[in-house]
């Protein structure tokens, strides 16, 4: 398959980076003739950012779609001739490949796309002069007047109309600014589709753009399943574990293969973000064995190195409303309606009524944005085991089980997990309207 790309959710996390990062590291030991490269489709939150540079690891690149590109079907730049050649030295490479274009280079610089309608143009006007050919050209004499090229992060559909309505047969690619290789219509025969596994998530509003025109091979996830519909059977490993972290490790299990120390270290961030140091409800006995392996593979002291995590997290009071929310945001459909769930970890919510209304408003905003029916955002206090609610106006509000603070404000001691304690109580307020 060549490339495979291994992305998390459009909101990434720790988690979904590094689920991702690792799960890449254990297919490029099973798989070495395929590459896997991990990518994330969102930006990081200012935190998220901080704890992987301390990591001191590559940070997977930021991917903004997954839509085939000119760049997938680009021919490499060589063979090439050289504008001053004879036309006789395009004899060989035309024997061997019959191209229908060959790239013509002045000094190692690019130059031009010779097309066989070129050669062909000046054999028949030397024909039709003297019945024969009396003088071999340099290349770059019959080469006629060269048309823009394209950029190789062009859609693979504009790059085929764009060659569709050239009078070419060929277009000279181009990456920042550079030529990179070329474009024939033949390049343009087939769509060409990428490669992707799924991490931390397996549902085609939460992915990448461009989704539904990608070839899935693999889902790697711990949520319930709503999963996209694909072409051939793929390998699938979900479970109710509390750590998409947790299942990648036991990959390297079952595989007869140990993490190695850095890959270990990365693997046991994701678990402990998210299952809150082991605090969570979705936290398992899976989760607790695989921190505890984890932390010695890499040397460190697991509670001490999770608390070091946590005093990373920035004050709500310091941060954008509208970022905060929407760094880690998951939209669901329910009884066909659409809400919207955020959560943020803090280490205190002794400032809540510092910045309630504040963040109030901008989850109105966020709400009113996304055209949803309802939108709540989970504040959690990761130390003391609390979490806090700040809901948009809605009829549900009324049916939820918790304490209320204020005006769509609520209470919620030992509450910690979106999707195990916050979601089902969310869908069961909006089943009692």
């Amino acid at each position: 398959m060549g490339t495979i790309y291994i992305t998390g959710h459009k909101n990434p996390d720790l988690d979904s980076v590094c689920s991702a990062y690792g799960y890449a590291k254990l297919m490029n030991l099973q798989d070495p003739e395929n590459t896997y490269v991990p990518v994330r489709c969102g930006h990081l939150s200012a935190t998220t950012r901080t704890i992987l540079e301390q990591l001191d690891i590559e940070i997977p690149e930021y991917k903004r779609d997954i839509y085939p590109k000119v760049r997938d079907v680009m021919l490499s730049k060589d063979p090439g001739i050289d504008a001053d050649d004879p036309l006789t030295a395009v004899a060989a490479i035309h024997e061997a490949n019959t191209p229908s274009a060959i790239p013509v280079f002045e000094k190692n610089e690019f130059y031009g796309l010779l097309t066989v309608d070129d050669i062909t143009n000046w054999t028949m006007q030397e024909l039709s002069r003297d019945n024969k050919i009396t003088q071999i050209p340099k290349v770059r004499d019959i080469m006629t007047k060269q048309e823009p090229g394209i950029e190789g992060d062009e859609l693979f559909d504009e790059g085929k109309a764009m060659l569709q309505s050239s009078s070419k047969r060929g277009l000279a690619v181009y990456e920042d600014g550079k030529y990179a290789g070329y474009v024939t219509r033949r390049c343009f025969l087939k769509t060409p589709k990428n490669n992707v596994i799924l991490v931390d998530h397996n549902e085609s509003r939460q992915s990448i753009q461009g989704i539904e025109t990608a070839n899935i091979v693999g889902i790697i996830d711990h949520h319930r399943l709503d999963a996209i519909k694909t072409e051939h059977p793929i390998f699938i490993c979900s479970e109710p574990l509390g750590s998409t972290c947790t299942i990648v490790y036991q990959q390297f299990i079952r595989n007869n293969r140990t993490p190695d120390p850095l890959t270990a270290k990365v693997l046991l961030t994701g678990l402990i973000s998210d299952t809150l140091l082991l605090k969570s409800p979705t936290t398992t006995g899976d989760d607790s064995v695989a921190a505890h392996v984890l932390a010695s593979i890499c040397r460190i002291n697991l509670e001490e190195y999770g608390l070091s995590m946590f005093s990373c997290l920035e004050g709500l009071k310091e941060r954008d409303p509208k970022a905060a929310i929407v760094s880690d945001f998951k939209t669901y459909s329910e009884n066909g309606l659409k809400l919207g769930i955020g959560q943020c970890e803090v280490t205190t919510l002794n400032d809540l009524k510092d910045y309630a209304q504040i963040y109030a408003d901008a989850l109105e905003d966020v709400r009113t944005m996304q055209g949803l029916s309802w939108a709540v955002l989970m504040i959690t206090d990761v130390i003391h085991e609390h979490s806090a609610l700040i809901c948009t106006d809605y009829r549900g509000n009324r049916h939820l089980p918790y304490k209320t603070i204020s005006k769509n404000i609520f209470d919620m001691p030992d509450v910690m997990s979106r999707k195990k304690q916050l979601l089902p109580e969310i869908i069961h307020a909006m089943e009692e309207y």
